[in-house]
């Protein structure tokens, strides 16, 4: 009977704006049989460091995120900002 423990991610998703969204499943494994499952989200926006990051992800960042959307997701950011400052 031998206990194993992997994390995994079984899930990368790029929203309209760029922002990378990922689930790392956390599974616990007897002999062949998978005994547990936990999930952890987690979210990135464009630009943002990446370190710690699963590799996997962090090539999806690279391909989404251009000089372009990162320029758009800034732009956003700072009329968001603007905005509230203004209420």
């Amino acid at each position: 009977m031998a206990l194993t423990k992997t994390i995994v991610v079984d899930q990368i998703t790029v929203t309209e704006n760029g922002i990378i969204l990922y689930r790392e499943a956390t599974r616990i494994m007897e002999d062949d049989n998978q005994i547990s499952q936990t999930y952890h989200r987690s979210s990135l926006t464009p630009a943002q460091d990446l370190t710690g990051v699963p590799a996997n992800v962090v090539a999806i960042c690279n391909t989404a995120w251009t000089a372009e959307v990162i320029a758009a997701y800034q732009a956003a950011q700072a009329a968001a900002e603007a905005a509230r400052q203004g209420s």
